[in-house]
């Protein structure tokens, strides 16, 4: 699960690149701290040009995870700074926890193009981190290892 407070641009990012990088291997899900309630349409642009269905894609709260019949995550990664200092919910399970800090392209202030060109330069460095990440061999590495590697995947920069 990809966690931001809004959860309106980067974490549903990270959500949709490793859906579609990691199919059939990692089910992604995002959520936020304070959800925004609608997806920005610059993250919808992103979102289309990954070529992921963006109505799979809504903005929802991090308790709809931690309720109940939630599925267990193995991974609880924050795409912000805001978000990782938060104490979030009790998840169910042990996840492995990890916060890689983006740049929010959602404050982004200027021209469309400006914006554009922001989203698409946070859109990078997300699917640089995932793309690491989805190449982890997470069967062979105890919950230490994997804890210390996908802390380091936040130093990855694009």
């Amino acid at each position: 699960m990809f966690l931001c407070t809004e959860n309106s641009a980067r974490s549903l990012i990270a959500e949709a690149l490793l859906n579609t990088a990691g199919a059939g291997r990692f089910r992604a899900f995002s959520a936020g701290s304070a959800p925004a309630g609608e997806v920005n349409p610059f993250t919808l642009e992103q979102i289309r040009l990954i070529g992921y269905a963006p109505e799979y894609l809504r903005s929802k709260s991090w308790s709809e995870y931690s309720t109940p019949g939630a599925p267990e995550m193995d991974f609880v990664i924050t795409v912000c700074n805001t978000a990782g200092g938060e104490v979030p919910p009790r998840w169910p399970g042990q996840p492995v926890t990890a916060n890689w800090d983006f740049r929010d392209p959602a404050a982004t202030r200027g021209s469309d193009r400006e914006i554009r060109s922001e989203y698409s330069a946070t859109c990078r460095e997300i699917r640089a981190r995932v793309e690491i990440f989805r190449n982890l061999p997470t069967d062979a590495l105890d919950e230490m290892a994997l804890q210390r590697k996908i802390a380091r995947i936040a130093g990855v920069m694009n």
